[in-house]
């Protein structure tokens, strides 16, 4: 017998304020990455993106069950079985439910994390003048690949709140999912949120120093 799934605290605290820290400062380093006038901005901006992708990593192994990486990185099999049933089923609901990111999206999760480190560091070849026109190229083409998965990222998450007749957003705002009672985490982390401002702000200092 199934058991019956509730809206329970899934997302502590350092999970969903370092994803829209990640999100904002993703939005804020796009549109200050044209003007020579906001360049001490943008580098400050994508060192602060670097610190936090980095917060993530380390969480990944010691936060809250959900945030760990062995709660939502499966074999590639399983994210494009996933893929395919989602596919034939997202409007119907007929779709598997998993409590932290489904197997698609734990490797949106780590394609992210990864364009949120790699294009900072090519923007601070940049930033100090190495390499000259091969980073600042470099930087460009990682900067729009990183755009493009996030777009796919957003695409995704409409999907599934469809398919999962559950507002992921929304998820990542409140930290409540659906989930059986005994998967909902029992302290909202908090701690975590002092290491987490503080990779932030060591990541801008380390940008324009």
């Amino acid at each position: 017998m199934a058991r019956e799934r509730l809206t329970v605290p899934i997302w502590d605290l350092p999970v969903r304020v370092g994803h829209w820290l990640l999100a904002g400062s993703v939005a804020l380093a796009w549109i200050t990455g044209e003007s020579e006038t906001f360049r001490l901005w943008h580098a400050a901006i994508g060192g602060t993106a670097l610190g936090i992708a980095l917060f993530r990593i380390v969480w990944g192994f010691i936060g809250s069950p959900p945030a760990r990486f062995s709660a939502f990185v499966r074999p590639p099999s399983e994210a494009i079985a996933y893929l395919k049933t989602l596919s034939t089923g997202w409007t119907t609901g007929n779709v598997p439910h998993y409590t932290s990111h489904n197997p698609a999206g734990g490797y949106a999760v780590l394609a992210l994390l990864a364009f949120a480190i790699v294009t900072p560091l090519t923007g601070w070849f940049t930033f100090n003048e190495i390499g000259r026109e091969f980073f600042e190229q470099l930087h460009e083409a990682v900067a729009n690949l990183f755009l493009a998965v996030i777009a796919i990222h957003l695409a995704g998450v409409a999907v599934g709140s469809i398919a999962h007749r559950e507002s992921l957003p929304k998820a990542m705002i409140t930290g409540k999912k659906l989930a059986t009672p005994d998967e909902a985490i029992t302290a909202a982390y908090g701690w975590g949120l002092f290491p987490l401002l503080l990779t932030a702000g060591l990541g801008a200092w380390w940008a324009i120093r």
